[in-house]
């Protein structure tokens, strides 16, 4: 995986997912809370999701085969995509189940002070993961907000890092409010309460993921920074005279395809078009790097072809629209 895809983030997240989960356990053990519990699994399946997205990234760095011709990529959208749904059966509907059941036969926590030292621990060491997140996005994301970074990031893993990393330090102060309130009003309800919001949590997390990713996996186009740097980089003006329509798919966070109809001179011959289609692939691949499919068909532009039809996207030589000039 490259340093893009966050992978010291998914470490220090995943150092702090497994000691947090032993220290949440033992507090469940002492304490009987159930917050305790519904949060010792959901770090336990926060530590899982760490070991897909470090395995998914693993996996993207296959050579191609004749089978998969494009390379393996997409893998690391899989396993972005598996870490949505362990979160919300794993973490979120366990906690759902674990606050109906505590709500519906709530009991006095025992040893308070067992969860209380480990809810402070845990955000204490999730506030360190999740500042290694912000800062590893820092470097990549430039000016967008982190909404939209969030939504456009190519490379999975530290979206989903951050995501989960913040609804862990949500979490963990739900689950300190409920076991505060438990502990000053005597009824454990409360600490049913907090577990319950911890599931909703959870779950909204996880639909977030899953939409996101799940457009990664039907395959997003190149951003439109990127559009623009390549459509600069294919005219020339002189052999390439204008791009007919162009269409980019991202096959993997640092791997693009890029295919477009390009017009060329009508009265060139074969060799020249051949070394214009050529010298093209090498300035978009300058421009972009990671622009490593290209395929480029040349035609010979036409005004009453483009002019022709309903659709003259489609006509011989017309142009599409969206990424036409």
């Amino acid at each position: 995986m490259s340093a893009s895809g966050g992978t010291k983030a998914i470490v220090a997240a995943l150092a702090a997912n497994l000691a947090i989960a032993v220290a949440k356990f033992v507090a469940f053990i002492f304490s009987g809370s159930s917050s305790m519990l519904a949060e010792s699994v959901h770090s336990l399946a926060d530590s899982g999701n760490q070991g897909l997205l470090l395995l998914g990234g693993k996996k993207a760095q296959r050579a191609a085969t004749p089978q998969h011709p494009f390379g393996y990529g997409r893998e690391r959208y899989i396993y972005a995509f598996l870490v949505s749904i362990v979160l919300f059966s794993v973490g979120g509907m366990f906690a759902i189940y674990e606050g109906y059941e505590k709500i519906k036969h709530p009991h006095e926590i025992d040893h308070w002070y067992w969860p209380v030292g480990v809810l402070v621990f845990a955000i204490i060491a999730e506030t360190f993961s999740f500042r290694t997140a912000i800062k590893e996005s820092n470097a990549i994301r430039g000016k967008q907000s982190w909404k939209e970074f969030v939504r456009r990031a190519k490379a999975p893993e530290l979206p989903v890092v951050l995501l989960e990393d913040l609804g862990a330090l949500v979490g963990l102060i739900l689950a300190l409010v409920g076991v505060s309130l438990a502990l000053a009003t005597g009824n454990g309800v409360w600490d049913g309460i907090g577990t319950l919001c911890i599931g909703v949590l959870l779950i909204l997390i996880a639909i977030v993921l899953a939409a996101e990713t799940k457009s990664l996996l039907l395959g997003e186009s190149a951003g439109a920074d990127e559009v623009a740097k390549i459509e600069a980089a294919m005219v020339d003006g002189e052999t390439v005279t204008r791009i007919i329509h162009m269409r980019t798919l991202h096959l993997g966070p640092e791997e693009l395809l890029v295919a477009a109809k390009v017009a060329v001179q009508h009265d060139d011959t074969a060799a020249e078009v051949a070394a214009a289609i050529n010298a093209a692939e090498d300035r978009i691949r300058a421009a972009v790097p990671i622009a490593r499919v290209i395929y480029l068909e040349p035609d010979i532009y036409s005004e009453s072809a483009a002019a022709a039809g309903e659709n003259p996207a489609k006509a011989p030589g017309g142009p599409t629209g969206d990424a036409g000039h």
